[in-house]
């Protein structure tokens, strides 16, 4: 009777496997983790003097505060981001639902046609769209500044490939038990899709907090500016061109992201399947 054996494993490889993952640990984390120790130092250090700060304050993110209108800043970008995540939740899901329906002709053409836009880069039709925005009489406006963003291709695309995951059975199951289209979508394909909307929900609000180019050419009045264009008056003003200071607000700027990612991760990793079977 022949019995199975699992190979050694090499330590050689298995060496080079993990040298390989901290390197990539120490790039990717690498700028984050200088960003916060040089935030973290006192006035008196030198900033590329040794990694760790010899006397570590958070007196640096007070002066953020005191130099530009932080909080208003933050307002600013919380309502976009806002916008942003209800509006991309609600659209995609809803365009995702319709792409993966059978049953009505001009389905795929139209999800081809949503396909090929992804092909043209938003520097090609920024133009347009800024004229279409001052059309609209939008301009300096936050509205403005979400519009563009309302619903993104991609969110449609990543709720089409979920809800086509959930099994017909169940489908099936509630058409039997005499569920309508609105109640098989809110009480079925949703339910599925828990982990596809978060992963929604983190991409529309990193697009929206992250945003630089288009605020810039919508806003033009500094009291409706977004996070990323005071932290952008505050590297360029003389009196606070402190790498202490602008590193501090690089990390205010970020830490709103990571409190979302970390929130959501539970329902982020999760499969489709595992929420529809247990609804």
């Amino acid at each position: 009777m022949s019995t199975l054996t699992v190979p050694p494993r090499r330590p050689v490889a298995l060496a080079a496997r993990y040298a390989v993952l901290l390197l990539m640990l120490v790039v990717m984390l690498g700028p984050i983790a200088w960003q916060f120790l040089t935030s973290i130092r006192g006035r008196t250090e030198n900033v590329y003097d040794g990694v760790l700060p010899a006397h570590p304050t958070l007196d640096n993110y007070a002066r953020v505060a005191e130099s530009f209108p932080l909080l208003g800043y933050v307002a600013n970008t919380l309502t976009v981001a806002a916008l942003a995540v209800t509006s991309n939740v609600l659209f995609a899901s809803m365009g995702g639902y319709a792409l993966s329906r059978p049953g009505w002709k001009g389905r795929r053409s139209v999800f081809t046609l949503l396909v090929a836009t992804l092909m043209f880069p938003f520097e090609s039709v920024m133009i347009s769209m800024f004229l279409t925005i001052r059309g609209m009489g939008l301009v300096d406006t936050l509205v403005g500044v979400w519009l563009p963003g309302a619903v993104s291709v991609l969110n449609i695309m990543i709720m089409r490939s979920a809800f086509l995951a959930v099994p017909r059975e169940i489908e099936e199951a509630a058409v039997l038990d005499g569920a309508g289209e609105w109640t098989r979508f809110t009480r079925v394909f949703l339910p599925a899709a828990k982990g596809s909307l978060a992963v929604v929900c983190i991409t529309s609000f990193m697009g929206a907090w992250d945003d630089f180019l288009w605020p810039l050419l919508v806003l033009t009045d500094s009291d409706h500016y977004t996070l990323q264009l005071g932290l952008k008056t505050l590297a360029g003003t003389t009196t606070t061109n402190d790498q202490r200071i602008i590193a501090a607000g690089a990390m205010a700027a970020l830490l709103p992201m990571m409190l979302l990612f970390f929130a959501l991760q539970r329902f982020f990793f999760k499969g489709v399947g595992e929420g529809a079977v247990k609804t």
